[in-house]
């Protein structure tokens, strides 16, 4: 009986010791990148170890090219059901591929299924007793011949703002604090954020041709998107503050 006793406490114990997970789903501003050594691309979620402590562990989920629709339909979001618990936090930020529209597997009206598949996370994730928090869309450099910083979003990052209103979900507003980070830089020494390199400058692209690609983030510019996200969550009430890095 003692010892029964003894490996009750034991699990309880265990229970109690367990670290808080951040889970990052979205899409490949968010995601990590392969041989980091050598790929010079990053996603923000890759550069949050930078600000967080050792209390809390960041499994980043988030993976290039993928939707809401796609997440769910790859059974991602089924994967991370399996070991959410309570106590734990959701990072959820998708926008960029569920406009594909010429692309059945990824494309979502704004206003129907991706508004659904927002509100299907929240409440699952709060179903488990962990804490979902919604993030707009980071912008896209896109930049007309006049300096205007032109968004690229239409409906999404609307929606995504309603369904944090009305189902009182703690809300990111990436899409507005990375067109203040963009137009800080402006539309010249914003490609410092992004992967804008000449041919041959870095081995990890083999083709010899220039790169310029105004979505995906450099270290510089995921470095800068995660610090964001990380001083707008201390602005929060949210226990997660108490992980971050003084």
């Amino acid at each position: 009986m003692k010892f029964i006793t003894f490996l009750l406490l034991l699990i309880t114990l265990n229970c109690f010791a367990q670290k808080p997970t951040i889970y990052g789903i979205g899409d490949s501003t968010m995601a990590n990148k392969t041989k980091p050594e050598e790929n010079p691309e990053r996603g923000w979620g890759q550069m949050l170890p930078l600000f967080f402590n050792d209390n809390i562990t960041i499994d980043n989920r988030a993976q290039n090219g993928r939707s809401t629709r796609s997440f769910i339909a790859e059974k991602r979001w089924d994967d991370i059901l399996k070991t959410l618990k309570k106590g734990d936090y959701v990072f959820i930020q998708f926008g960029h591929n569920d406009q594909k529209e010429k692309d059945s597997t990824r494309y979502t009206n704004p206003h129907t299924a991706y508004r659904h598949n927002l509100i299907r996370f929240v409440e699952e994730t709060r179903a488990k007793g962990a804490t979902p928090i919604l993030f707009s869309s980071i912008v896209r450099r896109n930049f007309n011949e006049k300096g205007v910083l032109i968004s690229t979003h239409g409906e999404y990052t609307m929606e995504v703002r309603l369904v944090a209103q009305e189902y009182n979900v703690p809300f990111i507003d990436m899409e507005y604090y990375t067109e203040l980070l963009e137009q800080s830089y402006g539309p010249e020494k914003s490609k410092q954020l992004h992967l804008h390199f000449k041919a041959g400058e870095i081995p990890y692209y083999k083709k010899r041709k220039d790169k310029a690609n105004d979505t995906p983030l450099g270290v510089k510019g995921a470095t800068a998107v995660a610090k964001i996200a990380v001083e707008e969550l201390k602005k929060t009430k949210l226990d997660i503050v108490k992980y971050i890095k003084q």
